[in-house]
């Protein structure tokens, strides 16, 4: 299963499915900029990787302009309704998984493309999606990926969604042809109409509709309110290199509070896949995690200290605190894996690093109204203890998990990373910026690796550490016997996610590797 890196003199495109891929490569070719063949990209994944992303869910995305010469984040989150609260589920412990009582938050997908295109890109949205439309009108080859989700999860979509993804009550084979025609059609409205046609007019009312039908919460004016926010991103310094990630409501301080207790250590003396360098980067991340799960909120809502959060002095105390021969008593709740990560780099020197999701697989397995748009689940994740930090309340945004990340060097992009997975994505991206700098790993190599995620993606929260099989047994009986929870499982499991990395080096060169757990393609020249 292990890939060769691709390597392009001018661009590079990653994904996790070869057709959103090449959606991008076509744009580049075409004239187009990194921005506008990350729409393109993103827009595709949305048709072929529906059970991951699509137009009902949200994105984050941080883009490098060359011409500007900074980095910026756009978050495309949504907000609950204005009628979302506490009080519509009294009696209740939780909100509901799956259904339209889950869709509580606004889609920020469409938002979110119209933003960056307006600020950085020199194409049409019409002409940006034209592959997306022709994937979801004309067909394309059911993933592997798609039908063993659809296997998983096809019990929890509604009647509605289940015409779609499983046409006759029968889930398409690998290869077979899947065609959305009523997606494809929303998106020949947005691509005539713009953000718009998907904000406040036929495409929201006839989402809004079907949600009523059905008992669902959000109306015409969430929707027509939705608006994403331009703004800086968090960084913090590495070895050299400045990384990036998107402030909260995203859990990307939690990648940036690891590194920088890894930054106390010398990698030089801990061997690549050692003992000793699975422990170190498993306990840094749960001393991350710590902080993030007790402050990570709507930051309009709760403050956030990441000045202490993001502090070198403290990274040092946290640092400290880690023992080198037994694993910290700690927890995980349970936050989601379902998301697709994407990169673009042109032969200008742009760069875009994105991630969408629908949340769960599938999301809330919900498609109203006609539309082919299967809404998110995100909200789902909100608390309705009130005392929660992340506690429900109307127009808020909740904690996320999505968190694009890119590496600069010289003020320039060096490494764009990032995964898929909820729990998993910090890990992972810890993962593959240590082996890249540390270890002299190229993209395709750092992915490649074996993987382990920390904490349970889905059911109660846990302390297992899940780990794949290539690891050595050796290393496994010391992980176990410093108090680690154990789970060996496959090779190259589905539950280390999909990440997929560029790397950008001093000859001005990409680099590109994707995940062999996914669909996925480098394509760069």
């Amino acid at each position: 299963m292990i890939k060769r890196p691709v390597t392009g003199t001018k661009t590079m495109v990653v994904s996790p499915h070869y057709l959103a891929s090449a959606a991008g490569a076509r744009i580049l070719q075409k004239g187009g900029n990194a921005f506008d063949a990350a729409v393109a990209v993103s827009s595709a994944l949305a048709v072929v990787y529906p059970h991951m992303t699509g137009l009902g869910g949200d994105a984050f995305w941080l883009t490098y302009s060359a011409d500007e010469g900074r980095v910026q984040v756009y978050n495309g989150s949504g907000r609950s309704g204005y009628g979302v609260h506490r009080g519509r589920y009294a009696g209740e412990a939780a909100i509901p998984r799956r259904g339209v009582r889950s869709a509580v938050t606004v889609p920020g997908m469409a938002d979110s493309w119209d933003a960056v295109l307006s600020r950085y890109g020199r194409l049409p949205l019409a002409e940006v999606l034209e592959a997306a439309i022709d994937y979801a009108a004309g067909g394309f080859p059911m993933s592997p990926d798609q039908h063993g989700n659809t296997i998983l999860a096809g019990a929890a979509l509604s009647p509605e969604a289940a015409a779609i993804y499983m046409p006759g009550g029968r889930i398409p084979r690998p290869g077979e042809k899947f065609v959305q025609k009523e997606l494809a059609r929303t998106l020949s409205i947005l691509a005539s109409g713009g953000r718009d046609a998907f904000y406040k007019g036929e495409i929201a009312k006839a989402i809004c509709d079907g949600m009523a039908e059905s008992g669902g919460y959000l109306i015409r004016e969430d929707f027509a309110d939705h608006q994403g926010s331009w703004c800086d991103p968090i960084s913090t310094d590495y070895h050299g290199y400045t990384v990036f990630q998107a402030p909260p409501n995203s859990q990307g301080f939690a990648g940036l509070m690891a590194l920088n207790i890894l930054e106390r250590f010398n990698f030089a003396g801990i061997p690549h896949g050692s003992y000793e360098y699975y422990h170190l980067l498993v306990e840094a991340i749960k001393a991350s995690f710590r902080d993030r799960d007790a402050v990570l909120t709507d930051p309009e809502f709760n403050e956030i200290p990441l000045d202490r959060l993001l502090d070198k002095t403290y990274a040092a105390e946290l640092a400290a605190s880690i023992s080198p021969s037994r694993a910290a008593d700690l927890a995980s709740e349970p936050t989601g894996r379902d998301t697709a990560y994407a990169a673009v780099v042109d032969a200008e020197g742009n760069a875009v690093s994105f991630i969408q999701s629908l949340y769960f697989e599938f999301g809330s397995g919900t498609a109203p109204g006609g539309t082919g748009v299967l809404l998110q689940n995100r909200g789902s994740f909100f608390s309705l203890d009130p005392a929660a930090v992340n506690t429900l309340e109307p127009h808020k945004r909740t904690f996320h998990t999505l968190m694009p990340a890119m590496a600069c060097r010289d003020g320039k992009p060096a490494i764009l990373y990032g995964t898929q997975g909820g729990e998993g994505q910090p890990q992972t991206q810890t993962l593959l910026l240590t082996r890249m700098l540390h270890y002299g790993m190229n993209p395709q190599q750092a992915v490649d690796e074996p993987r382990f995620v920390w904490g349970r993606t889905w059911g109660e929260p846990t302390q297992e550490l899940t780990v794949e099989g290539r690891v050595e047994d050796e290393v496994l009986e010391e992980l176990a016997a410093a108090g680690h929870k154990v789970r060996k499982v496959a090779d190259y499991d589905g539950l280390a996610g999909h990440a997929h990395v560029i790397s950008i080096d001093d000859n001005g060169y990409r680099s590109g590797g994707t995940d062999p757990r996914c669909d996925g393609a480098a394509i760069g020249w």
